[in-house]
């Protein structure tokens, strides 16, 4: 069982899968810190400084000023929350696009055109048969 262990773990797909999920964790971070880093501040100016992480609407307890302390007092429809992460959505969805459009711009660049085929011997004669019965 051991050996059809280590053969599987060892499989080509298993290890590029293993490699995809240690990039794409490396590369997880990469991207909230251009979403929050980069861009958000650009967002933020451009909705006046609007912090929509912290909108909601409590539906019961005590009025709070605070979406934690709404949250502990009881329901709380927390939309500005959901708003931010629609934000977030979009801006990574944004920068995936660009990098995947980018690879694909890389990929059909270094496609090499495959060599022309050669031609078969017979069907080589043939058409200089051909050839030779149209000059006649």
């Amino acid at each position: 069982m051991l050996k059809e262990f280590r053969e599987f773990a060892l499989k080509g797909n298993v290890m590029d899968l293993a490699i995809g999920i240690i990039i794409g964790v490396a590369f997880s971070g990469l991207v909230n810190s251009i979403v929050n880093d980069l861009i958000m501040p650009i967002v933020g100016v451009i909705t006046g400084g609007i912090d929509f992480s912290n909108k909601f609407i409590q539906l019961a307890g005590d009025p709070q000023t605070n979406l934690e302390a709404a949250r502990k007092a009881g329901a709380t429809i927390a939309y500005g929350n959901f708003i931010t992460l629609v934000i977030n959505f979009i801006i990574i969805a944004w920068i995936l696009f660009l990098l995947v459009k980018g690879m694909n711009r890389l990929k059909r660049e270094k496609a090499v055109e495959p060599a022309p085929v050669a031609t078969p011997e017979d069907v080589a004669l043939l058409r200089e048969i051909r050839d030779l019965l149209a000059k006649r």
